[in-house]
């Protein structure tokens, strides 16, 4: 089982999912996030920035806890590590994902959307997932219904939830926190609208967790 801390999670109900299309705005992005109260920031790899933001973020940005996102092999596993991230989060699950994390000790999410998935990652040793993608996956009645045969794990859903339906899955028991790109518009990120981001980060801060 790992024994990795998951504490950093009730920092914030919030988790964004943050994909970065201009290196320059790294920096600044994270700390209109932080400024708000949104500190646990997953920076995704699905973009070529992904890895020089994170370092960036964690040698400039204080209060910044820095993970990465949309990791779906070692190879990405390791080379976040390297960049500095500090938890891990996957789409999806592997064997070889599940190893990385229980050697390294980082805190990892695998992602995990049925019954069988969920088993194999708790097999794995793992008690809090990402639950992706949640809109398209049963939403917020789905967990809750997993709270009976898996009453022991948590979730962390993402993908289809907002600022408005948020607060359907942060009320279930089994939800740990949220995670979503609402935080981050690109039309704000692009004008650099830096105070916009931090209203919509306070406001997520808000949420009940």
């Amino acid at each position: 089982m790992s024994s990795a801390c998951y504490d950093f999670l009730d920092s914030a109900p919030v988790i964004p999912v943050i994909a970065i299309e201009n290196l320059s705005h790294a920096v600044p992005l994270a700390e209109a996030l932080v400024a708000g109260g949104i500190v646990n920031l997953e920076i995704t790899l699905r973009t070529e920035h992904g890895l020089d933001a994170i370092r960036l973020i964690n040698q400039q940005v204080a209060g910044a806890h820095v993970g990465v996102g949309t990791v779906c092999n070692a190879r990405e596993f390791d080379a976040a590590i390297d960049a500095g991230a500090q938890f891990v989060v996957s789409p999806g699950q592997s064997d070889a994902l599940f190893e990385r994390a229980l050697v390294t000790n980082i805190p990892f999410l695998p992602g995990a959307v049925t019954a069988t998935e969920v088993i194999a990652a708790k097999e794995a040793g793992f008690r809090i997932l990402k639950f992706f993608p949640a809109g398209t996956s049963g939403g917020a009645a789905a967990i809750k219904a997993f709270s009976g045969p898996f009453g022991d794990l948590q979730f962390v859903p993402t993908g289809g939830v907002n600022i408005h339906n948020a607060n359907d899955y942060l009320s279930l028991p089994n939800v740990r926190a949220v995670g979503g790109t609402w935080l981050t518009p690109s039309d704000a990120i692009n004008a650099e609208r830096w105070d916009h981001i931090t209203h919509i980060a306070r406001d997520a801060s808000q949420l009940d967790a």
